[in-house]
């Protein structure tokens, strides 16, 4: 009981914190994007353990392809973008400098996170080779870790062109994602279509700009407020529409993750399978923005999203990490059910399943000091902001398999 009661004074702590002006539906969708980050990973990334007793990255899905629909409910990423450009066009109308100074101010926020994991894992990786997990495992959780990465990069570029997508949505309103999803597929008719032979294999990387704008712009034009129900309807129903279109009749792969092994995949770079489910989820979002935000007007429901948000680039930089907490202790015991074991049977999934707990209590206990990369380093010196990008680096030579 004194728990209960702890929590619910915590809640309406933060509830009495919130300024009314707060709009707890965009909130509630970041986070919802969030955490699905994490269970993602968890559940469709698993490991093999060669006789060495080394780990290896693997999946469930090679395995078991009927599970591929999964990946449509938790890769939601259309959903991080879209919040990602409407907060920002508010972010922006609200700067009190240049544009140049929000800029940067939003890529430190971003950056810091970064740097602190690499650089911790760059500091880790020799003492924990040095008793004796073996290299090759380093390498398959140093490859995890900067997985999720890739996003921050793709997301601080987006982040620059804020002003011109606030132009575009101005003159176009929701029209403005338009031209980006004819380019990307353009570029897929090129990769896919008849002449697939005679393109090189370099034009799918056409495809990471304006595949990964597309719902930060959809986001911009409905901070812009030029998007509004009918527009989010012909979001829905057209995304939808596209979607089983693309599978039926284009078989693009169901699913939306990399399978190791497959010949083609759809989220790197995007392809316009990845749009179209964008734009399902965005007009979905947009249509359920109003229900959200009663729902979140509960302290108990709106506390949890608060600290999500609080937390989200600990969550997307170091849930890997807390999966590996378990996943490399465990390698040295040998195959451990739902861990350690290879992801080719049904029991497996209800074996990693109950392993997600584990996975969250060690995420928590690892952002206890992993939160503190996210505030401002104002009493880092300047060699220590310079030592903490070269372990960076030198972690991302390492992980990228350059050394």
């Amino acid at each position: 009981m004194s728990a209960l009661a702890t929590l619910r004074r915590t809640a309406d702590r933060i509830e009495r914190r919130t300024p009314a002006h707060r709009d707890r539906a965009v909130d509630g969708l970041r986070a919802l994007a969030l955490l699905a980050v994490p269970t993602g990973h968890w559940l469709l990334g698993g490991f093999t353990l060669d006789e060495d007793g080394a780990l290896h990255n693997a999946s469930p899905l090679s395995a078991h392809p009927g599970f591929a629909p999964a990946s449509w409910v938790l890769q939601m990423l259309g959903i991080f973008f879209l919040v990602g450009g409407y907060a920002s066009v508010l972010s922006y109308h609200r700067r009190s400098g240049s544009t140049g100074a929000w800029l940067r101010g939003r890529i430190a926020r971003l950056g810091r996170p970064v740097l602190g994991v690499t650089a911790v894992w760059a500091l880790a990786a020799p003492v924990l080779w040095a008793v004796g997990v073996p290299e090759a495992t380093l390498r398959t959780g140093a490859t995890l870790v900067v997985q999720p990465l890739w996003f921050v990069g793709v997301y601080v570029v987006v982040t620059a062109l804020t002003p011109y997508c606030v132009a575009a949505a101005r003159r176009l309103g929701g029209w403005a994602a338009a031209p980006l999803l004819a380019s990307v597929a353009a570029v897929d008719f090129l990769r896919y279509g008849p002449y697939a032979q005679a393109v090189p294999s370099w034009v799918a990387v056409v495809n990471i700009l304006p595949g990964w704008l597309f719902a930060y712009q959809l986001g911009v034009s409905w901070g812009e407020r030029r998007i509004g129900r009918r527009g989010a309807w012909l979001l829905l129903v057209g995304g939808a529409a596209l979607f089983a279109v693309l599978l039926a009749v284009f078989h693009y792969p169901e699913s939306m993750v990399g399978v190791p092994g497959a010949d083609r995949t759809n989220s790197h770079p995007p392809s316009l399978l990845v749009l179209a489910l964008a734009a399902t989820q965005s007009g979905a979002a947009i249509l359920l923005r109003d229900r959200l935000a009663r729902w979140l007007a509960r302290p108990a429901l709106w506390a949890p999203v608060v600290v999500v948000n609080l937390c989200a680039m600990t969550i997307l930089c170091w849930h890997q990490t807390a999966m590996l907490a378990a996943a490399v202790p465990a390698s040295f015991a040998g195959e451990v059910a739902g861990l350690t074991t290879a992801p080719d049977t049904l029991a497996w999934i209800g074996h990693r399943a109950a392993w997600l707990p584990v996975f969250a209590v060690l995420l928590v206990a690892v952002a206890r000091y992993a939160r503190r990369f996210e505030e401002p380093w104002s009493k880092a010196t300047a060699v220590r902001r310079t030592a903490a990008g070269l372990l960076a680096a030198g972690f991302a030579v390492f992980a990228l398999g350059l050394a």
